[in-house]
């Protein structure tokens, strides 16, 4: 294929790196005033790629003209299904932060370009079909993340939190680069098409340690037990609108590499990865529904119910099969605008002041308050704990039947057993805004688009999500389709 088919493939990512180039030299040439503005272009231009990127999932796009640059990444509608979650949830971001910057003082016109610089990170990783390939677009998304999430420069628990992420990070990094090294090591490529066809047969201990670094240095990056440590007090000290950016486009970014290099590299190995993958699900299911119980904090309680979320997507992931695949996909869309919901109500908690209410204890009493915003935290509560007939339930429900239909009943009845201790904490936020005393701290406003990003991620959670599920599913099968094409 020559160069221009190639540049055709990754016309979005082309697009988003010019543009964010020349909007940083807007950016220091008319300074932070022009921030806002920055922030509405990067929406357009992600709406752009998003058109851009469409057509290739709705014909299913597969096969060798999905290939770009010499086989080093694949544009297929697998790859085309997350860049779109992608782009959804870093619009959301640059809609919602101006508003939370510009009250703290602290809104940088260099916010929207980093997050359109990780928006091309991302677009690498869910196509990359090389180790390399895959490394390059892991730190360009990494990069940018350390320092969004030190954003607030004068706040201590910012700079925390950026500290906290780069140091581990560059720890997962390096674990996964000794992966990479072991694999290229003992099968002679990088490639994930050489890998899978090196690795028929019998599998060698030092291929089998480099696999389990690969996955261990993935299993950072969507926060999966036991390396999740970092999540909780990131969460809570980046600013809220990088944490919603954290818990959405990164994650799916994440989820979506490791099923490629799980079904697609080491797809002739399933057997080795999947204990390791069962094992993530099920302690990311159980640590993050324990550890959300004693949270007074509703970022840090979001932060385990991420954990707890991925463990669940995980199941999907350790069937090793296409509908289970699928079931992943289906459930990352609900779990992007349950994400965006949860943060977008947490964002327009605010006192009289303008400041940020994050304690739940705070909340006491907000149906009566804030009806609106308090009904729909509320859904999204529901939503996240499983509880038919919010659409949240459906997420939860393709995975399970994916499970059951290859077999693995014990690890669907293992999962479904511990949804319940997740029901508990979910339950306690909406107990205490309906049926406790008015604590009568929230007084704040909020703009327009916190309003509509409210609203419409409510009505997709709710009974309304159901009529979508045809669609979703067709959507979902095509790029699972193309996934195990190449596979």
């Amino acid at each position: 294929m020559d160069l221009a088919a190639s540049l055709s493939l990754v016309a979005p990512e082309v697009l988003l790196s010019a543009s964010g180039l020349v909007l940083l030299l807007v950016a220091a040439w008319a300074g932070d005033k022009s921030a806002r503005a920055i922030s509405y272009i990067g929406v357009a231009l992600l709406a752009v790629c998003a058109f851009l990127a469409a057509p290739a999932l709705c014909g299913g796009a597969m096969g060798a003209d999905t290939v770009a640059f010499g086989g080093q990444l694949r544009v297929d509608a697998f790859a085309v299904f997350a860049k779109l979650l992608i782009y959804a949830a870093s619009g959301m971001t640059l809609l919602v932060a101006p508003a939370y910057f510009e009250r703290a003082g602290a809104m940088r016109a260099e916010f929207p370009v980093l997050i359109l610089f990780a928006t091309v990170g991302m677009g690498i990783m869910v196509s990359a079909t090389d180790l390399l390939a895959l490394y390059i677009g892991l730190e360009l998304n990494s990069l940018a993340a350390y320092v969004l999430a030190a954003f607030l420069r004068n706040d201590g628990r910012s700079a925390e939190a950026g500290l906290k992420y780069f140091v581990l990070g560059a720890l997962a990094s390096g674990i996964l680069l000794f992966g990479m090294s072991l694999t290229y090591g003992f099968t002679g490529t990088t490639h994930f098409d050489g890998i899978r066809a090196a690795l028929t047969g019998e599998m060698s201990m030092g291929a089998l340690f480099g696999l389990i670094f690969v996955l261990a240095g993935l299993a950072f990056k969507i926060s999966a037990v036991p390396f999740h440590m970092w999540t909780p007090d990131v969460y809570e000290g980046a600013p809220t609108p990088v944490t919603a950016f954290f818990a959405s486009a990164p994650k799916v970014a994440a989820l979506a590499l490791a099923m490629r290099v799980a079904l697609d590299a080491f797809g002739t190995q399933a057997a080795a990865w999947q204990q390791i993958v069962i094992f993530a699900a099920l302690a990311s299911i159980i640590v993050g529904a324990l550890g959300a119980i004693g949270q007074i904090n509703i970022k840090r309680l979001l932060a385990y119910s991420s954990i707890n979320n991925v463990g669940f997507l995980l199941i999907g992931l350790a069937t090793g099969t296409q509908q289970g695949a699928s079931a992943m996909l289906v459930y990352l869309v609900i779990y992007v605008a349950m994400t965006v919901g949860g943060f977008v109500a947490v964002l327009m908690l605010k006192d009289a002041d303008g400041t940020p209410v994050e304690g739940i204890p705070e909340i006491a009493g907000l149906s009566r308050t804030r009806p609106l915003i308090a009904l729909c935290l509320a859904a999204v509560m529901f939503s996240l704990a499983g509880i038919p007939p919010l659409f949240g339930f459906w997420g939860k429900f393709v995975v399970f039947q994916a499970a059951v239909d290859a077999g693995m009943i014990p690890l669907a009845a293992i999962g479904i057993a511990a949804s319940v201790i997740g029901a508990f904490y979910y339950l306690k936020v909406v107990k205490v805004m309906y049926f406790d005393e008015p604590a009568d701290v929230v007084k704040g406003t909020s703009d327009w688009a916190h309003w509509a990003l409210l609203v419409v991620s409510a009505l997709f959670i709710s009974p309304l999500g159901y009529l979508l599920t045809k669609w979703m599913g067709e959507l979902a099968d095509k790029a699972a389709a193309a996934l195990f094409f190449a596979a």
